[in-house]
C-alpha cells in the first residue's frame, strides 16, 4: 500500500542549485516561453478553477524571481511579490488552503510548490539580518539572504518536527492498539497522531519518548523511523515514526492534548464508519502513519 502522504512528493524536480548564481543560464532560462513561473502573493497563491495556475515569464509580474528547478524539460519558477495583491482578496490562498488541490489534479505540481512557498514564507518572516539588524538581500536565485552591512549570508531553516504512532501490546494482534489525541480547539471527534518540535542537543527518537510523555503520560521505548514529509507551514519537516508505549495509563498534559484514548483496529474501523471518529486527510503522514499500522485504508478525515 503506498502511504498517501507520498502523493505529495512524488516526481520531484531537479533543483539545479548549481545554476542559481549563474546569471547569464538564468536570464536564458527566464527568456524561454516554455518556461512556467507560479506567482505567489507575499506567501499566498491564486488558485484558477481550483487549480495552480503557472504563467510564461512574459506574463509574470515583477517580483523576486525564484529558481525552484527543473522538470518535463522546462525550467520552472516562482515570483514572489509583495502581500498586497492578495490583501482582502478570499481567492488567494495559503497552502494548507491549496491542499485539497495538490492533492488530486496537481499533485505532479506539488513538490514544486511546496518549494515555492517554503520559500515565500522564508523570505516573508526574515527581513533584517539576525546579527546586525543591517537590511538583507536576496541572492542565489531566492535560496540565501546576505546582510548588506555585515555580510553575514542567511540560509532558509526547517524546523525538524517529529509525528508519532505510538502502539501498545504485540504486534499484528487483534488487541493490539494505538494511542491518539486531540486538541481542545478541534471539532467533536478529531483525533490524530501525537506531534512535536524537536529541542536543541536532541535526538528525534528522545523527541518521540519526550512528547509522549508530557502530552499523555505514556512510556515509550523501542522508536522506528517511518518516513518524512516537507510540511511548510509554515516552516517544518515532519519526520515520522512508529513508537512502542512500555505503558499504557493515560494522563493528558491539558495544555496541548485535550483528551487521548487507546484503539483497537476494530474500533477504530467501527468508529470512523460511523463517523464518531474522524481521522486526518489523506494527505498528511498523520494518516500514513494510522493507516500503516492499521494495515489498510479507513472511511471518513478531515
Amino acid at each position: 500500500m503506498t502511504a498517501p502522504h507520498l502523493r505529495l512528493a512524488q516526481d520531484p524536480h531537479d533543483r539545479l542549485a548549481v545554476h542559481r548564481k549563474d546569471d547569464a543560464w538564468l536570464a536564458e532560462r527566464w527568456a524561454d516561453e516554455s518556461s512556467r513561473v507560479l506567482v505567489v502573493s507575499g506567501t499566498r497563491v491564486q488558485p484558477v478553477d481550483g487549480r495552480i495556475e503557472w504563467v510564461a515569464p512574459s506574463e509574470a509580474p515583477e517580483g523576486l524571481r525564484v529558481l525552484l528547478g527543473e522538470r518535463e524539460g522546462r525550467a520552472w519558477f516562482a515570483v514572489v511579490t509583495g502581500p498586497e495583491e492578495a490583501k482582502g482578496d478570499a481567492s488567494w490562498l495559503p497552502l494548507r488552503g491549496l491542499l485539497p488541490s495538490l492533492s488530486d489534479d496537481n499533485v505532479t505540481v506539488a513538490p514544486l510548490v511546496l518549494h515555492a512557498l517554503g520559500l515565500a514564507e522564508w523570505h516573508f518572516a526574515t527581513r533584517f539580518c539576525p546579527r546586525c539588524g543591517g537590511r538583507l538581500e536576496a541572492t542565489a536565485a531566492g535560496h540565501e539572504l546576505v546582510c548588506t552591512q555585515c555580510g553575514k549570508a542567511q540560509f532558509p531553516r526547517t524546523d525538524p518536527a517529529v509525528i508519532m504512532v505510538v502502539t501498545s501490546g504485540e504486534p499484528g494482534a487483534e488487541d493490539e492498539r494505538c494511542l491518539l489525541g486531540r486538541q481542545a480547539v478541534w471539532p467533536p471527534g478529531r483525533y490524530s497522531t501525537l506531534a512535536g518540535f524537536c529541542e536543541p542537543g536532541e535526538t528525534l527518537e528522545d523527541a518521540v519518548r519526550r512528547e509522549v510523555a508530557e502530552e499523555t503520560g505514556v512510556a515509550v521505548g523501542e522508536v522506528s523511523y517511518f518516513s518524512s514529509q516537507p510540511w511548510p507551514l509554515p516552516a517544518s519537516l515532519m519526520v515520522g515514526f512508529v513508537a512502542r508505549a512500555t505503558s499504557t495509563e493515560i494522563t493528558v498534559d491539558e495544555v496541548e492534548i485535550e483528551d487521548a484514548r487507546w484503539f483497537t483496529r476494530a474500533e477504530m474501523r467501527e468508529q470512523a464508519e460511523s463517523g464518531q471518529l474522524v481521522l486526518p486527510g489523506g494527505v498528511s503522514i498523520s494518516r500514513s502513519l494510522i493507516e500503516h499500522w492499521y494495515g489498510g485504508t479507513l472511511p471518513g478525515q478531515w
